[in-house]
């Protein structure tokens, strides 16, 4: 069955940086579109970045632009996000998903979600 299994999660002073891990296992992962989301406490998940099968990368959310980079090993079957420049904000429970890149409706999720790993930054 799918699995998605994110790690490298915790507590971090503002400024710092961060790289969270998700691998994946009962997917074609080389040929699967995976996103990055996150979700603060009273607020709804929000997609952060995506990457293509090919490596392309979709930047979703204006906040973490130039801060926050999205990668993937293929070999390895885990796709990363460097997390550098960390904001109080940034504070949240991060999910791996594996979806779909359309030209017209960008990254579609799938229903398969790894348990999270929480990401706190302090002031």
């Amino acid at each position: 069955q799918v699995q998605l299994v994110e790690s490298g999660g915790g507590l971090v002073q503002a400024g710092g940086s961060l790289r969270l891990s998700c691998a994946a296992s009962g997917i074609s992962f080389s040929i699967s579109a995976m996103g990055w989301y996150r979700q603060a406490p009273g607020k709804q998940r929000e997609l952060v970045v995506a990457i293509t099968s090919g490596g392309g990368i979709i930047t979703y959310a204006d906040s973490v632009k130039g801060r926050f980079t999205i990668s993937r090993d293929n070999a390895k079957k885990t796709v990363y996000l460097q997390m550098n420049s960390l904001k109080p904000e940034d504070t949240a429970v991060y999910y791996c998903n594996v979806g779909v890149v359309s030209a017209v409706q960008g990254y579609r999720p799938s229903d398969y979600w790894g348990q999270g790993t929480q990401v706190t930054v302090s002031s």
